[in-house]
């Protein structure tokens, strides 16, 4: 299975690059946001935790600049020893450095723990229609999920959808797809 996953991760990063060389990807984006914006468990959540995108996928900073504007804190991952990771405020003062994995990350003492996250915005490579989504390959956000309770989402352009994989047992469901 893993093999199979690596295929689609490849898949998918290259779908992404596509979407993001064919000009359509600003509208797609903006179709997601709506969605997004428009829901219950963005209106309700104060606290919203939010990677920091890479430029092929669904941009993050138009979202983190909206949250700001409505008053919400936005908490961003920082990855741990053991494939863990936990979640720091991005404030204006927040500093970040470059991870190995190439993803900026904040420097913070402003740790939030699981139960205060009111909504989990989860990236994603290949999205299953039913909610299960296969990441970058490191597990992180399975693990991190598996303490999680509060509500979660991803931002999936359609391209990404795909319904010929079977998620495993340790794979963790995502409530709501905000599909272009």
């Amino acid at each position: 299975m893993e093999q199979r996953k690596e295929e689609l991760r490849r898949s998918g990063i290259e779908r992404l690059k596509k979407i993001a060389a064919s000009g359509s990807k600003k509208q797609k984006e903006q179709r997601i946001y709506s969605q997004l914006y428009a829901s219950d468990s963005w209106k309700q959540a104060k606290v919203i935790g939010i990677t920091i995108s890479s430029e092929f996928e669904v941009a993050t900073q138009p979202i983190i600049e909206q949250a700001r504007v409505e008053g919400k804190i936005i908490i961003v991952p920082k990855t741990l020893p053991k494939r863990q990771m936990t979640f720091y405020e991005w404030t204006k003062d927040t500093m970040f450095k470059r991870s190995s994995f190439g993803v900026l990350e904040p420097v913070s003492n402003q740790r939030f723990l699981p139960e205060e996250i009111d909504l989990l915005i989860v990236p994603g490579l290949v999205y299953h229609p039913e909610g299960y989504r296969i990441g970058f390959g490191g597990g992180y956000y399975d693990r991190y999920l598996k303490r999680y309770s509060n509500a979660t989402c991803s931002l999936v352009f359609r391209e990404l959808l795909n319904s010929e994989w079977e998620p495993e047992s340790f794979d963790q469901k995502i409530q709501q797809l905000w599909i272009d």
